[in-house]
Parts: C-alpha cells; sequence; structure tokens
C-alpha cells in the first residue's frame, strides 16, 4: 500500500496547463475562390469586348446620334410619352384600387365582377386592346348619355370623341387597372391578420382600418411591384406608335422614315429610354427605403 509521501509528490504536482497561448492559437485562414475569380474576370472580359464593338463599329453614327439626341421632335415625343406614362399609372391605380377591394369584398357580385374583370383584361394581348379601342366607332358609332334602358338626352359620334391620344389613354388604363389592382390585393393580403384584429378590438371601422392601418403597411409590399409596373408602363407606352401617337418612338420613326438612318435614331429612343428608366430606378429605391423603416430588410 502506498504511503502518505509516496504519493505526495503526485500531489504536488500542479496540473498540466491546457490553454495555449494565444501565440499559438491555429490562424483561420479564408477559402480562395480561384473559380470566382475567374469566373470574374472572364464577365468582364465579355463586358469590354461588348463595349469597345459598340463604341468603335461605326455603323451606329455616334455622331447621327449626338446630333438628333435633343431635337425638338425627340424632345416633344419624349415629353409625351413621360405625360402618357405618369397619367395611365394614376388612373390605373385610381381604378385598381376600388377593383382590389372589390376582389377582398364579402360580397359575391362585387367579388365576381372584379375577379371577370382582372380576368378578361390579363388574358388579351395589350395591342389587341388598343386596336379593338381605336376601332369602337365601329361597333358603337355614336355614344350618349340619358336614363338607362332609356331616351338619351345627349349623344356625340364616337369618331369625332375618340381620338389616338384618348384611344390609347383608355386601353392603357383598363390594362394597366388589372394589373394594379392585382398588386394592391397582395399588398393588403401580406398585412398579417392580427392587425385588423386588433383594430376590430379596438372597434375602429373597416373603412378607416383600411386607411389607416392596413394600406400604410401594405406599401411594403406594393412599392417594389408598382415601381416595376412604372417601368414597365414607360416602355410599354411604345406601342401606342401602331396608332399614330406622337410619343418617343413614333417621332424618331417619323425621322428615319425621311432621312434613312434607322439604327442611329433608334439608338437615340433606346438611350432616351435608358435614362429614364435610371432615374426611376433611383426614386423608386428612395420610396422603397422610406416605407421600410423599422423592418429588418431594406433595400
Amino acid at each position: 500500500m502506498a504511503t502518505s509521501s509516496e504519493l505526495s509528490p503526485a500531489l504536488s504536482e500542479s496540473p498540466p496547463n491546457t490553454s495555449a497561448a494565444p501565440d499559438d492559437d491555429p490562424r483561420i485562414v479564408p477559402r480562395r475562390h480561384l473559380g470566382r475569380w475567374i469566373t470574374a474576370a472572364a464577365a468582364l472580359l465579355v463586358f469590354a469586348m461588348v463595349v469597345n464593338s459598340v463604341v468603335r463599329n461605326r455603323a451606329f453614327q455616334w455622331d447621327v446620334v449626338a446630333r438628333y439626341f435633343t431635337t425638338a421632335a425627340v424632345l416633344d415625343g419624349l415629353l409625351l410619352t413621360l405625360w402618357l406614362t405618369g397619367v395611365v399609372m394614376v388612373l390605373g391605380f385610381l381604378l385598381g384600387i376600388p377593383l382590389a377591394v372589390m376582389r377582398l369584398s364579402a360580397n359575391p357580385v362585387l367579388r365576381t365582377l372584379s375577379w371577370g374583370y382582372v380576368w378578361v383584361f390579363r388574358s388579351t394581348p395589350l395591342l389587341v386592346q388598343l386596336l379593338f379601342w381605336f376601332n369602337i366607332g365601329a361597333l358603337y358609332p355614336t355614344l350618349g348619355l340619358g336614363v338607362p334602358f332609356g331616351p338619351q338626352f345627349v349623344s356625340v359620334q364616337t369618331v369625332n370623341l375618340l381620338g389616338p391620344t384618348l384611344t390609347a389613354v383608355i386601353g392603357l388604363t383598363l390594362h394597366e387597372a388589372a394589373y394594379a389592382a392585382e398588386v394592391v390585393r397582395g399588398g393588403i393580403l401580406s398585412v398579417d391578420t392580427g392587425q385588423r384584429e386588433a383594430a376590430q378590438a379596438l372597434g375602429i371601422g373597416r373603412r378607416r382600418t383600411l386607411r389607416r392601418i392596413v394600406i400604410p403597411q401594405a406599401m411594403r409590399s406594393i412599392v417594389p411591384t408598382a415601381g416595376n409596373m412604372l417601368i414597365g408602363t414607360l416602355k410599354g407606352t411604345s406601342i401606342v406608335s401602331v396608332l399614330a401617337v406622337h410619343d418617343l418612338l413614333y417621332s424618331v420613326q417619323l425621322v428615319y422614315n425621311q432621312t434613312y438612318q434607322v439604327i442611329p435614331l433608334l439608338m437615340v429612343a433606346t438611350l432616351w429610354y435608358i435614362a429614364v428608366t435610371t432615374v426611376l430606378s433611383v426614386g423608386q429605391f428612395y420610396v422603397e427605403r422610406h416605407y421600410a423603416r423599422g423592418s429588418v430588410a431594406r433595400p
């Protein structure tokens, strides 16, 4: 049996120091993504080649582009495009919001009518709708105001009432309202139902709840999609050139039909569309950031 004198040296020894010095800690080396750098270099090389081919290609006739970029005809067409875009977006959402509310209504008649409107206008191409409205005079030669299913007090020739620009506004607005209704409906549905239940428990009416509680929170979901719709509408207005509306594209077409300089005039329209879209994208960023205040994910 071991004596205390034999055990004392073992007990007197201090335990080994398991903690290593800070200098002895293993150094963390970040992983080298060689493939990522190779891919980035290849992408930059392709981008540089594309830019070089565009800038140095004489077929683009950059001197002609610069000469026509700020001409009166092009600027007039640009102003009409911007006006048409703004009017269509405002009227589209003014009509789309009631449609979205009707779609969410407990009334089956209103819900069905709203669904049918969205279904019809989302199911037909925009060009077909514009051509239909342009030829509406063939179906309804006169438009009147009077008693429903009764006599008319005032009537007017449809051809004299609906010109190309007004037809474009009507066609684009009705088409835009169908998509705006779905955007607003999706934004309203994204708000937690507990918000409405809390408002109902406090005795707040449905209209006030929708206006003061639901809509402000739904804007976080509505604004990004509405911004994309705005940019899409700006570019989509070019389709009204088939109705001889003097928008940006139609104004450019009038010029190159006289000068036969198709490519540089198309570049003029392209650069203006890019410039306006860039400005709208910057504005969309700040509007999204405004409505994202207090949320975790911010743009």
